[in-house]
């Protein structure tokens, strides 16, 4: 077994996105291309600019022969609501927003975004034939109702198409942002609206969620189709009371977690508050069937009950691939990944398959799978701070975990060819003298050379270090510690150089301490 845990210190090297504008003027589009962002000042000495908590490490428990192809796609940050210990001092707070990471959990990019902002289902898709990163990003709250919009960012990092409610007086929750073959988006919508609760023990003055999902087309921000859930599925469904949600008020009845496809075209619904998937019609809105809760439409075969199940994808043949949780709300019992095939003619569902970890991980709130190339399935486990991969034969590959208290909404591995529209930069620790070097997103890089002189125009090369994560330390010789210039090339796989930082000045010449001098300290987009 191997164990890996990479920590960075990104200092002021990198720069954040405009932040996600959670409320929009009323005129605003629904989707709009992304404006240019502000330049970035350059960094200042390390006295004046106190370095950015990085991200949360991801620990990588186990490796083994058999993983898939790719990188790790996530987005830790701090469960909402979650505490340490009573009277223990919480430690300082990670950075938050989507991340890359490698196998070693070695960070490859990483967007920050404001301290009081959430982010979600951070992946690759594709858009107009493209490989796109998408994420949501907004505010959230303990109940696990989210205010945001959904971003597209091409292979250079920059926001293409900014995904927002077409009713100016909504939001875009944060359970659902995917794309369709035909340039759509699915999104899920949290509203509240007066209703008589009195069916499921409530006032008849009270207030419901309803969840509503939209079909949007991403290059207009047009609806395409809205259905509402109350309109189809009644509170009695409901597996929750309306003081039963995390004790909150309106009553969050349904809680739709997940959107997706069928193999022919109408829309899979998942709600955790039912736990029910319902078939959708995609031109009508009409329920075709319902998989499990109170009034499925199929005989349960063993095993084949979910509880709270989350991210339902259909896998062909009549299957269905989801993350059940098997818990509302608290974790106890073990979740799994279940494949369930149904028989229509018969009005039967099937347990065909399904994975749980060895550590028997109970998932309280959230999680995901996704089918990889030759069988294998990656797993986040939600809440419980976990990624794991499994080979065809349920064999564990893959393990990984997140500080406690730190989860990914989802979790995917998937191939990707980063190049940022940034330059390399550089930046010498004025506490050990060495050299670090950040390339945010460039995933060709290889290795690291660092030069270094006393004019930009005598620089030398000094030092070369593999590539060890967003931010690599390379050390320098003793000889080059006193340089006033330094700059970095980043080198591929051959040792091309496939990109230079800025000359940077030191400091050493005017006694002033390290820090990064004509550099720029982050770039545009979203470096």
């Amino acid at each position: 077994m191997s164990r890996t845990c990479i920590a960075i210190v990104l200092g002021g090297l990198v720069a954040a996105l405009p932040p996600a504008a959670v409320a929009h003027p009323a005129t605003a589009p629904a989707t709009a291309p992304a404006s240019a962002p502000a330049a970035v000042p350059s960094a200042a000495p390390a006295a004046e600019q106190p370095p950015d908590p990085p991200p949360p490490p991801l620990d990588v428990l186990e490796r083994q022969p058999g993983m898939g192809d790719g990188l790790l796609f996530v987005g830790p940050q701090k469960n909402p609501g979650r505490v340490g210990p009573p009277g223990e001092e919480p430690p300082p707070e990670a950075g938050r927003g989507p991340q890359i990471v490698d196998d070693r959990g070695r960070p490859v990019w990483y967007h920050r975004i404001p301290k009081d902002e959430y982010v979600a289902d951070f992946r690759v898709q594709e858009y107009r034939g493209e490989k796109v990163l998408t994420w949501w990003q907004g505010e959230s709250d303990t109940a696990g109702l989210g205010e945001g919009v959904g971003y597209i960012a091409d292979q250079n990092y920059e926001i293409i198409a900014t995904v927002r409610s077409p009713d100016p007086g909504q939001t875009i929750d944060l359970h659902e942002f995917r794309l369709t073959p035909e340039g759509t988006a699915l999104v899920v919508s949290y509203q509240q609206r007066p209703y008589d609760l009195t069916p499921v023990g409530g006032p008849e003055d009270g207030d419901v969620i309803e969840s509503v999902v939209w079909e949007l087309d991403v290059a207009t921000g047009e609806p395409l189709l809205e259905w509402r859930s109350l309109d189809h599925v009644p509170l009695t469904e409901s597996d929750e009371r309306p003081s039963g949600r995390a004790g909150t008020r309106p009553f969050d009845y349904l809680h739709t977690n997940s959107v997706s496809l069928d193999t022919d075209g109408d829309l899979l619904v998942s709600a955790h508050g039912t736990s029910t998937v319902y078939k959708v019609d995609r031109r009508t809105g009409g329920i075709v069937w319902r998989l499990g809760g109170k009034k499925s439409d199929f005989r349960l075969g063993a095993g084949a009950r979910t509880i709270a199940q989350h991210d339902v994808v259909a896998v062909g043949d009549g299957t269905y691939r989801m993350f059940d949780n098997q818990n509302m709300h608290s974790e106890g019992y073990e979740s799994r990944v279940a494949w369930l095939r149904i028989d229509p003619r018969r009005g039967t569902a099937e347990l065909t398959r399904q994975l749980v970890h060895p550590d028997r991980v109970s998932t309280a709130v959230t999680g995901g799978s996704q089918a990889l190339p030759g069988g294998n399935t990656l797993v986040g486990w939600g809440s419980a701070g976990r990624v794991s991969e499994f080979d065809a034969d349920g064999r564990l590959v893959f393990d990984a975990v997140f500080p406690e208290e730190y989860a990914s909404y989802r979790a995917y591995r998937q191939e990707w060819a980063g190049e940022p529209a940034t330059a390399p930069e550089v930046r010498i620790d004025g506490a050990s003298g060495d050299a670090h070097a950040v390339w945010n997103g460039a995933t060709e890089v290889a290795g690291w050379r660092v030069l270094a002189g006393d004019a930009p125009d005598e620089l030398r090369p000094v030092a070369r270090e593999r590539w060890d994560g967003l931010d690599t330390d390379v050390d320098l010789p003793a000889d080059a510690g006193d340089a006033a210039y330094v700059q970095a090339e980043a080198l591929d796989a051959d040792g091309d150089v496939i990109g230079a930082s800025a000359v940077t000045g030191t400091g050493a010449a005017t006694g002033t301490g390290a820090a990064g001098g004509s550099g720029a300290a982050g770039g545009s987009g979203a470096g």
